[in-house]
């Protein structure tokens, strides 16, 4: 099991990118962007399409992830998450442990890149993201 934070920007996550693999020493593993997305997992509008959707830095045994997040609720100091990626059977009993009291963003699901994904808020506020079955932490 793997746990790393993941970030959300406000559309400058290129720019965050950069910063951060050049400071940190680090290198982009992986990176989508919005428009990458098959049309029915999501709308993307025009000017999301060129926005990053996921990436992940690695640095020094040490793993980033960030991505451009446009909702209107995410703001300095909830614009974080602590992303779990590990089987799916502990995947699955984590998030629905940690959904009871709190709130689904995401159902704990396939996704479209492969392996299941889910989101959620617990009832402390902290937001966590799922991974099973994908290697893309």
């Amino acid at each position: 099991m793997k746990l790393s934070p993941y970030v959300a920007f406000k559309g400058n996550c290129e720019e965050v990118i950069a910063f951060y693999t050049d400071v940190l020493g680090g290198e982009v593993k992986q990176m989508m962007r919005y428009k990458e997305a098959p049309p029915e997992a999501f709308e993307v509008t025009e000017a999301m399409e060129n926005l990053i959707m996921h990436c992940t830095i690695e640095f020094r045994g040490q793993t980033l992830m960030v991505s451009d997040n446009m909702t209107p609720h995410m703001t300095p100091g909830n614009n974080m998450s602590l992303s779990i990626n590990t089987d799916e059977e502990a995947a699955y009993t984590m998030f629905h442990s940690l959904l009871e009291g709190g709130q689904q963003i995401m159902p704990f699901a396939d996704a479209f890149w492969g392996g299941k994904f889910g989101m959620l808020i617990d009832k402390f506020g902290i937001q966590w993201m799922f991974t099973a079955g994908h290697d893309g932490a």
